[in-house]
C-alpha cells in the first residue's frame, strides 16, 4: 500500500514537471516584432490628396472634405508611436532610422442605419490613406500599403449618440493604432 502511494506521488510530481516544461515553451507576448536595429522614426507630414473635384456618383456620393485632417492624422500617428514606445518619433533634421510617408486619399461618412423615416441614425466614418515605410540608410522601401483604413461607427440619434467630431477622433485613434501595429508587429 505504501509503495503504491509513493508511486502515485512520484507520477503526480513527474506529470506536473512535464506540464510545466511543456507550457513554459508556449506563450503569448506583446513585445515588438520590429527589428532591433530600428530605434527612431520620422513621420513626414501627411499630404491631403482627397480629390473633391470629381463628380459625385453612386460610389463616391459620400466623399467629404474635412479641413486639416492630414495634420490631425500626422499628430495622432506621432502620439501613438510615443505611446507604443517601440520606435521613438524624432524631427525632420534628425537622423531617423525609418521614415513614414503618407497621404490622405479619402474621408467618407456613409449612412448605415435609418430610423422609421428618412433620417440617418447611424454612420460609418472611414479615413483612407496610402502609407509607406522607408529605411533611411539605404533609402530602401520596407513596405507600402495603399488604401489603408481607419474607421468607426456612431449613432447620430438616441441614447448612444455622439458628435461627428467625437467619431472622427475615434477614427483617428483607430487609424493611428493600425499604422503603428503595421510598423512594429511583423507577424
Amino acid at each position: 500500500m505504501r509503495k503504491r502511494q509513493s508511486l502515485f506521488l512520484a507520477l503526480t510530481a513527474v506529470s506536473y514537471l512535464v506540464a510545466a516544461v511543456l507550457l513554459s515553451g508556449c506563450g503569448y507576448t506583446t513585445r515588438s516584432m520590429a527589428n532591433s536595429k530600428y530605434r527612431t522614426i520620422h513621420i513626414e507630414p501627411f499630404l491631403n490628396k482627397v480629390n473633391i473635384t470629381n463628380e459625385a456618383d453612386t460610389a463616391n456620393k459620400y466623399r467629404l472634405y474635412r479641413p486639416m485632417i492630414e495634420t490631425d492624422i500626422t499628430r495622432y500617428v506621432s502620439n501613438r508611436y510615443l505611446f507604443d514606445g517601440n520606435l521613438r518619433p524624432i524631427g525632420e533634421g534628425s537622423n531617423a532610422d525609418l521614415i513614414l510617408k503618407g497621404e490622405v486619399i479619402d474621408f467618407r461618412k456613409d449612412p448605415l442605419r435609418y430610423d422609421n423615416g428618412d433620417n440617418v441614425s447611424e454612420y460609418r466614418i472611414n479615413l483612407v490613406v496610402n502609407i509607406s515605410l522607408w529605411e533611411t540608410k539605404e533609402n530602401k522601401l520596407i513596405w507600402q500599403e495603399n488604401g489603408f483604413t481607419g474607421d468607426t461607427t456612431y449613432f447620430a440619434t438616441g441614447t448612444q449618440s455622439k458628435t461627428e467630431d467625437a467619431a472622427v477622433t475615434d477614427a483617428l485613434n483607430d487609424l493611428s493604432r493600425r499604422i503603428v501595429e503595421r510598423t512594429v508587429e511583423q507577424w
